[in-house]
């Protein structure tokens, strides 16, 4: 059975989600494989010469996107329930779809791929959630440092390499924020085509760049971690390769915390503890939840009294700031004053405007988020404009009093294969519907 959203789905979906609330969730949510994780794996499939073979990858709107991205380079690409298998060709041809490559936010990452096994690339600028500008200078860097010429018109990036393909490089992938994820995976897929040794500094450590360097070191690059940054000894062929995605943990993390809105009592399905950062772990503790570690699962309780929690984001093994929004609206129903700082990015606010509709008192202050509790949260019709909004506008429908409806479904879907199986698994009321009137 293949994925139910093709990628030729237009950017937006007509139907609606009605969710009608005030009723504790509990039961199982199977946990998908790790939709971020996944995505960068696909763009390091991009840079192989044999057939790479992904299990328990997740069936949503980006993977068939990726998917068609990959079939216009040439290569055959296909999803067949929970695996993703990709046949590279021999000459790929040099362009990221100029429509589709707009959709992800991982196009300069599948364009370094298909650089460095081309030898040249155009591309559109990058999609996906835009909450907030979010810069690819560290991404055009390492493509500059591998010996590329890169050009930006602002519409399109062209990048050419030499006949002798990527060379080797240093390349600094830091940002104000920290490390960028990105552009270490950029310069990782372009040390490892480029024969020689190459240093990326101040690498991320997020697991997605753990999962795509264990996967390229298996397809036959050199990977080493140091004090100084990530030694890559490249080679000019990458074979194939098998990985196995693991369970998403900002997943775990929006049932988690939809569990403890509610007042529920949840298992997470596909994740171990051990796969939850601590710094997402932190939080949920100190706001009272119980987390239980089973073989390959986690149990979520839910205390009586939800507390105020102090948190960050950062990066891993910090508190992701994919699970900020929905640890907001879990804090509305907190009992106290909380406070998150988005240390991630400038701002991360696009659902706190969402989220007073519903009646929670919450304030935002650049990358400041005060969040005052609890409050009966009412039933309204919002609309989520990027994955993580429209996923906190879920847990609040879900813990207020009413019917909620939530507009949006294509970032939903681009994010959640399996969104109505569990809510209906985990005893929530809700249903997709034709949309009666105009969005707000």
């Amino acid at each position: 059975m293949t994925t139910a959203h093709p990628a030729t789905t237009t950017t937006e979906t007509p139907d609606v989600l009605r969710i009608t609330g005030g009723t504790p969730l509990t039961g199982t949510a199977a946990i998908q494989g790790s939709k971020n994780i996944a995505l960068h794996l696909y763009a390091a499939a991009l840079a192989c010469d044999g057939p790479v073979l992904l299990h328990n990858a997740p069936g949503i709107i980006d993977t068939d996107v990726c998917a068609a991205i990959l079939r216009h380079t040439g290569a055959e690409a296909a999803y067949t329930e929970g695996e993703f298998r990709v046949v590279p060709t021999g000459r790929p041809i040099p362009e990221i779809h100029p429509e589709l490559g707009g959709r992800v936010r991982i196009t300069t990452i599948l364009g370094a791929a298909v650089l460095a096994r081309a030898g040249r690339v155009s591309m559109p600028r990058p999609g996906g959630d835009a909450f907030c500008p979010r810069l690819i200078d560290r991404h055009l860097a390492a493509m500059t440092e591998a010996g590329a010429t890169v050009t930006d018109d602002g519409h399109t990036i062209r990048a050419f390499l030499d006949p002798h393909g990527p060379r080797p490089f240093r390349v600094d992938v830091n940002t104000a924020y920290g490390p960028s994820m990105g552009a270490t995976v950029t310069a990782l897929l372009l040390a490892a085509r480029a024969p020689g040794s190459s240093l990326i500094t101040h690498p991320s450590v997020e697991p997605e760049v753990v999962h795509s360097a264990a996967f390229l070191a298996g397809a036959g690059a050199r990977i080493d971690w140091a004090d100084d940054g990530l030694h890559v000894t490249g080679t000019d062929r990458l074979t194939s390769g098998v990985h196995t995605i693991p369970g998403d943990r900002i997943e775990a993390a929006t049932w988690a915390m939809a569990c403890a809105a509610t007042g529920g009592h949840v298992l997470l399905d596909g994740i171990t503890l051990t796969d939850l950062p601590t710094g997402l772990i932190t939080p949920l503790v100190e706001a009272g939840v119980t987390l239980t570690a089973l073989d390959h699962a986690v149990v979520v309780l839910a205390p009586d009294r939800l507390l105020p929690v102090t948190a960050s984001t950062g990066p891993h093994p910090g508190l992701p700031t994919d699970t900020q929004p929905q640890l907001t609206t879990m804090l509305t129903q907190a009992h106290g004053t909380s406070t998150i700082t988005e240390a991630i990015y400038p701002r991360r606010d696009s659902h706190v405007t969402g989220l007073r509709a519903f009646g929670a008192d919450v304030t935002t202050d650049g990358p400041h988020i005060r969040v005052r509790g609890p409050v009966r949260l009412n039933p309204a019709d919002v609309r989520g404009n990027d994955i993580r909004a429209a996923t906190a506008y879920v847990i609040a429908a879900l813990a207020a009093d009413g019917t909620s409806t939530i507009r949006g479904m294509y970032h939903l879907r681009r994010g959640y294969q399996r969104l109505l199986p569990t809510l209906a698994a985990l005893g929530a009321h809700a249903a997709l519907t034709a949309p009666e009137n105009q969005p707000p």
